[in-house]
């Protein structure tokens, strides 16, 4: 894959994608998230990836969006250019998705960071929404999931003031898996990737999916969909893998099947 704005690589079944426009401490410009969105949705599609992983660098994650790219627009020119349809696609990722966070995660870097499914900060890390101080306010997700995430009143303080929280602040408000070390952040983020990637594929899959609609739906039709996922990994390889070598007391060998 060959992108401008962000640098891709492989380690073993993690495919990691790291956001590179430092200059601007990762500011997130709208060929930036959709190069982001593709390296995403190709690692989807390819089996021997099995868990994605976002990152920045000690700084910044992502500072915010390209406020450049912004400034002078008209209602009209942002409707049609709808750029937030991009960003609608993250959600379809089936993929286990975590960030690897230090330094600035504002704005469109703090939406980016909540899109993804587990989160690993440095201590350094510097989380928020300050749209409201530019008159605007954040539309990729920053109102909504940050509600979900920390609750009305945390999130209204954060929205309205602007002001970023540490990332001990967001462990405390589970907005953050972990927080370790500037030094060990991405080391943390890749044993948690590469402990998700030696479990079986479709079982990882599904439960993702299950999770993701009991966020979204009412308990009985999530619970269905829960129900029919454990009966469908029953014609997995996996499953007859994963139980038989649990009785014979050995490791088991996942194929993804």
């Amino acid at each position: 894959m060959g992108f401008e704005f962000i640098q891709t690589s492989v380690d073993g079944a993690v495919g990691i994608i790291r956001l590179n426009r430092p200059e601007v401490l990762n500011a997130l410009n709208l060929k930036m998230v959709e190069e982001i969105v593709t390296a995403l949705e190709e690692w989807d599609q390819d089996k021997a990836i099995r868990v994605i992983l976002i990152t920045g660098n000690d700084k910044a994650f992502a500072a915010g969006a390209d406020i450049d790219e912004m400034a002078n627009e008209s209602t009209v020119a942002m409707y049609q250019k709808d750029q937030f349809r991009t960003w609608d696609r993250i959600a379809k990722i089936s993929k286990p998705i975590i960030a690897a966070v230090s330094g600035f995660a504002l704005g469109g870097g703090c939406e980016l960071m909540m899109n993804c499914d587990m989160i690993i900060a440095s201590e350094t890390t510097k989380i928020g929404q300050p749209e409201v101080k530019l008159g605007v306010m954040p539309g990729a997700g920053g109102t909504v999931r940050l509600t979900k995430i920390v609750g009305k009143l945390k999130a209204m303080e954060m929205l309205l003031t602007g002001e970023p929280i540490t990332a001990e602040e967001a462990l405390q408000y589970q907005l953050v898996n972990k927080v370790v070390p500037v030094e060990l952040y991405f080391e943390e983020a890749m044993k948690l990737a590469k402990q998700i990637a030696n479990q079986p594929p479709v079982a990882v899959s599904m439960i993702k999916r299950s999770l993701m609609t009991a966020l979204d739906s009412p308990t009985e039709q999530a619970l269905k969909y829960e129900r029919n996922g454990f009966y469908l990994l029953f014609s997995s390889e996996d499953q007859t893998e994963g139980m038989s070598a649990f009785i014979e007391k050995r490791k088991p060998n996942f194929s993804g099947k």
